[in-house]
C-alpha cells in the first residue's frame, strides 16, 4: 500500500518566545515491511541550526533551535512510503523459556533486545502489571499466544476514550481507571510484558482511517498512534533485528514488523519518552496553543516489486533511490491519540 502523511504541528505562544530548543521523530522508518519513498520537514520561522542524526534505536530524529523571538511556530512533515503486510511467523517458544533468555547469568549470550526489560520513563514496574497479565501467562503457553492473548484482553477491557488521559498520566493509572488512548494501552501492555522478564518496546506512527461511508476524507483528520513490540528469539534464520512482531491493543491487529499494510512505522523506542513527535525547552512563552492535524492517505500504487526493481536499476546505473531527509520540527510533547 502506497501512503502520504502530512503531520501539522503548530504552537501560538504569548508572550513571545525568546529562544526555543527542539527535537523532533517526524521521519518514518525504514524497515523489511516499509519503504521511505520521500520525506520532507518545513519549520517557521526558519531556525538559525539544524542537525539530522540517528539515534541509538536507528530512528532519524532532528534537532533544531530558534534564537530570534517567535510568537507562533510551525512544523510540517510530509512523507511516503509503500508498505506490505506480513503474517506472523512460527513461533513455539514457551515464555518461560524466553524470558530465561534475558535473565543475568556469567558466560550468557548477550542479546540486544534486552534492553527493553528494564524500566523506563513511562513504563515503571509495579505488582499490579503481573497480576493483571498473569491470565494469560499459564504455564508453557508459548510467547506469541500469550502476547496476542494479553493484547487481545486490554483490547476488550479497556475503553478507548479521548481526553480521559493527559501525556504524563502514569500508566499505571490508566490501568486502574481501565481506559485511555492508544499511548496508555502500549505502554500497560509493554509494562505487563516486563513483568514477565520479556522485552517490549513501543511503536509511534500512524494508521489509515477510512472515512464513514459516503463521507470524504477530512484533512488533518487523523491522528499518530502507538502499539507494541515482542521481541521472539526462536526464528531461526531470522537477522536479530527482524525477530520483532507487533501488536495493537487499541485495534486488536497483529504482524510480523507491522500489524497490517495500513500502519506506518515512524520510530521505536522504550516507551513515549524516546519518540514523541517534537519535544523541546523554551524560554518564554508562558502561555501556548497546540494545533495538531494529521492526514494519511492512499495514493497511487506503487507495487514493491516494482519498486525493489526500480532500486535495482538506478543503483546498477550507479545512482541510489532518492530519499529527499529535509527536515526540522518543534516544541513540547504531541500526545499520540488514535
Amino acid at each position: 500500500m502506497q501512503l502520504r502523511i502530512t503531520h501539522e504541528t503548530r504552537y501560538d505562544y504569548a508572550p513571545a518566545v525568546d529562544i526555543a530548543h527542539h527535537m523532533a521523530y517526524l521521519q518514518p522508518l525504514q524497515t523489511p515491511q516499509q519503504r521511505l519513498l520521500d520525506h520532507s520537514l518545513y519549520i517557521s520561522p526558519q531556525p538559525a541550526q539544524q542537525v539530522a542524526t540517528l539515534d541509538v534505536y536507528g530512528n532519524t530524529r532532528v534537532f533544531f533551535s530558534l534564537q530570534a523571538a517567535h510568537t507562533q511556530l510551525r512544523v510540517m512533515s510530509r512523507s511516503q512510503v509503500i508498505t506490505r503486510s506480513h503474517a506472523m511467523p512460527e513461533s513455539t517458544m514457551e515464555w518461560e523459556e524466553a524470558r530465561e533468555r534475558f535473565l543475568y547469568g556469567a558466560h550468557k549470550p548477550f542479546y540486544v533486545a534486552g534492553e527493553f526489560v528494564f524500566a523506563s520513563p513511562y513504563v515503571v514496574p509495579h505488582p499490579d502489571f503481573a497480576a493483571y497479565a498473569r491470565p494469560s501467562f499459564a504455564a508453557g503457553i508459548p510467547l506469541v499466544e500469550a502476547a496476542r492473548d494479553l493484547m487481545q484482553r486490554i483490547h476488550r477491557e479497556f475503553t478507548y476514550e479521548s481526553q480521559s488521559t493527559q501525556i504524563n498520566t502514569p500508566a499505571l493509572d490508566a490501568l486502574a481507571q481501565r481506559k485511555g488512548v492508544c499511548q496508555d494501552f502500549a505502554h500497560i501492555m509493554i509494562a505487563c510484558l516486563r513483568a514477565y522478564g520479556l522485552p517490549a518496546r513501543y511503536v509511534s506512527g500512524y494508521l489509515l482511517t477510512q472515512p464513514a461511508q459516503g463521507q470524504q476524507r477530512l484533512t488533518g483528520a487523523d491522528a499518530s498512534h502507538a502499539w507494541v513490540s515482542v521481541y521472539l528469539p526462536d526464528l531461526p534464520g531470522v537477522p536479530d533485528t527482524q525477530r520483532w512482531c507487533d501488536f495493537d491493543p487499541t485495534n486488536n491487529r497483529d504482524g510480523w514488523g507491522s500489524p497490517g499494510e495500513d500502519y506506518v512505522t515512524l520510530a521505536i523506542g522504550r516507551d513515549y519518552a524516546d519518540v514523541s513527535p517534537i519535544r523541546g525547552v523554551i524560554h518564554g512563552g508562558a502561555n501556548h496553543t497546540l494545533t495538531v492535524g494529521v492526514t494519511v492517505e492512499p495514493i497511487e500504487p506503487t507495487s514493491w516489486q516494482d519498486l525493489r526493481q526500480s532500486q535495482s536499476q538506478s543503483q546498477s546505473q550507479g545512482q541510489t533511490l532518492d530519499q529527499s531527509q529535509s527536515q526540522a520540527p518543534p516544541v513540547s510533547q504531541t500526545r499520540s491519540q488514535s
